[in-house]
């Protein structure tokens, strides 16, 4: 991948994070992903599952990969989830999505070829 094949894609990503995050999240699934305040009779891990599903799905779209797709949502999962147990500051939980976007980048330039 040459450097403006890289930079396109990077920018793509923190695009794809930022639509699944804010517009694509919505107040329920910001509320009801909550495990530490659930929403009474929604399932949070459904809630939490969709939202991190949203933003595994911009990222294989994005990348072409599905590995990479299911890594962002299992990482997402994981710093949304010490977010709402206040384990992490909001910024920290942006920080670290940001950083996974660096690291499927990195991936995808000098790893293998990705399915």
């Amino acid at each position: 991948m040459d450097s403006h094949a890289l930079l396109q894609t990077l920018t793509l990503l923190i695009v794809g994070h930022a639509l699944a995050d804010y517009p694509l999240q919505g107040e329920f699934l910001a509320k009801a992903k909550n495990r530490f305040a659930p929403v009474p009779g929604v399932p949070w891990y459904q809630a939490l599952g969709a939202h991190a599903v949203i933003h595994g799905g911009a990222v294989g779209v994005i990348t072409g990969s599905i590995v990479l797709g299911v890594l962002e949502a299992l990482s997402h999962m994981l710093i949304d989830d010490l977010k709402c147990g206040h384990r992490i500051s909001y910024n920290v939980d942006q920080l670290l999505h940001v950083v996974c976007k660096f690291i499927w980048l990195g991936l995808l330039a000098w790893g293998p070829a990705l399915p």
